[in-house]
């Protein structure tokens, strides 16, 4: 049949124009049909106007002690070294209580807010105005692995989808070639309770954590064999997707396949992306002086939060960062038994100033707004001293802060009670901590649900209630 040149290049592009806009639509999830499953990465969006896109979680594994860095209590030093009286059962996790402690640190008050902060922490400090600070905050548990499970989870047992789960999950990632939640653990090694901690639990495999490491090559076996072309690792990974589609249609219900063949596509688009986000090298000397990276210190965390800034910078929505690994016992970690001057000393210098730089960074940069920073741990301590130099475990109350995503600054969230022992005014439980976290993204915790077992679960579980002062009319 004959065609004219000109119908014939008409016909042409109009075929290209259309592959171009399916592209554009199927990255958008507008070509998903009724109960088929799309890229479970894509950018999905929130339920209501969010005020961040992003959250970065510093996560200090071993149970800081609220009194010595963001509670101070005058009362210790007053009472020390007579009970703690008038309080119940005084539960400890490994015996060997001694009196009221006081602390070892001193205090002094900081910015227009004047808030009080420990010696340990003077960088953090020149933002206090910034921060909101949560100084009645329950844990859910005394033991290390059930308290990092509360956390990152909601339940104190394990497997259950992690806040960067949920997140991943309701609202996908912006940057297609990097995962939408993002783990960076310690050099000294994971934190307690290891991968569960940001598992995807019931939920399909493809919303869990993808864990960088903070030095050498971001993902182990990401870069292909020097003696593969790029046609050829294509061509492999053709052919292997059409050998898992086939079991695919075999066993539809199977998510752990459908995130295998999703995984081999994000991480075979990663090979050029990933190495380039976290490539701190590429900053400016001074981005990196500012870091502490020249500090053998400080390093460390420095890599860790300014890799965060980056991968948040090239939209991944969810990035947990830890400090504390399973190193050595009570030394690697924030569990201060056997001495907490030296151990919160220790660790505090490790942290403060590449905090301190992120939260400078992330103003400097306009991402302050849009990003949810939040520093947190499993629990706090206890009030009286365990051998007479350390503190033992207390989920009874513990400081965590926020910063950033419009939330007013300079403010102090709640009390505990005069020896730090439990939360007493306003006390904030963990499922109210992830019900704002969600509602800072744009989600309403009640809706974003995810069928299991026959029942719609949330992460807040039938709880969660949003701090006032976060997500109310008292948020800037």
């Amino acid at each position: 049949m004959f065609r004219s040149r000109r119908k014939f290049l008409f016909e042409s592009c109009g075929g290209l124009s259309g592959l171009g806009l399916a592209c554009l639509l199927d990255q958008d999830g507008l070509l998903k049909a009724e109960g088929v499953e799309t890229n479970p990465n894509a950018a999905k969006k929130p339920h209501f106007p969010a005020r961040a896109k992003s959250v970065i979680s510093l996560f200090m594994s071993g149970g800081v002690s609220h009194m010595d860095t963001f509670d101070p209590k005058p009362a210790l030093a007053k009472y020390a070294g007579q009970p703690l009286t008038g309080k119940g059962e005084i539960v400890v996790r490994q015996g060997n209580p001694g009196p009221l402690m006081p602390s070892p640190f001193t205090f002094r008050k900081y910015g227009q807010s004047g808030i009080d902060v420990s010696e340990i922490f003077p960088q953090v400090a020149k933002h206090v105005d910034e921060l909101a600070v949560m100084r009645s905050v329950m844990g859910m548990s005394n033991d290390h692995v059930q308290g990092h499970y509360a956390l990152a989870t909601g339940m104190i047992r394990m497997g259950f989808p992690s806040v960067g789960s949920w997140v991943n999950y309701g609202l996908g990632s912006e940057n297609q070639n990097l995962p939408g939640f993002v783990v960076i653990y310690d050099a000294h090694g994971g934190p307690f309770g290891g991968p569960a901690n940001w598992s995807a639990g019931f939920m399909p495999a493809a919303y869990q954590g993808t864990v960088f490491r903070p030095s050498g090559t971001p993902i182990v076996d990401l870069t292909p064999p020097a003696d593969i072309a790029p046609e050829q690792q294509r061509a492999r990974l053709d052919l292997l997707m059409k050998l898992n589609e086939m079991d695919a249609a075999k066993y539809p219900g199977n998510t752990d396949l459908a995130a295998r063949i999703e995984s081999y596509e994000l991480a075979y688009r990663m090979q050029s992306t990933a190495p380039e986000a976290v490539n701190v090298e590429s900053e400016p000397e001074a981005t990196r002086k500012l870091y502490g990276l020249d500090d053998p210190v400080t390093a460390p965390f420095a890599r860790q939060c300014l890799m965060a800034r980056r991968l948040v910078e090239r939209g991944v929505r969810f990035v947990q960062l830890y400090h504390g690994g399973l190193g050595v016992q009570n030394v690697d970690t924030w569990d201060a038994h056997e001495n907490v001057q030296d151990n919160h000393s220790r660790h505090a210098a490790e942290v403060d100033k590449p905090i301190a730089a992120l939260l400078t960074d992330l103003r400097a940069t306009g991402l302050l707004d849009s990003t949810l920073v939040i520093w947190q741990g499993e629990f706090g301590r206890m009030p009286i001293s365990q051998r007479g130099v350390g503190r033992d475990h207390n989920p009874g109350a513990m400081s965590i802060w926020m910063a950033g995503a419009k939330i007013r600054g300079g403010q102090i969230i709640g009390s505990s009670d005069e020896f730090g022992y439990k939360a007493e005014e306003q006390p904030i439980s963990v499922h109210d901590l992830h019900a704002s976290i969600l509602h800072l993204l744009g989600m309403d915790h009640k809706r974003l649900t995810y069928r299991f077992n026959g029942r719609d679960i949330r992460l807040t579980d039938v709880y969660g209630e949003l701090i006032p002062q976060v997500c109310g009319d008292k948020a800037a």
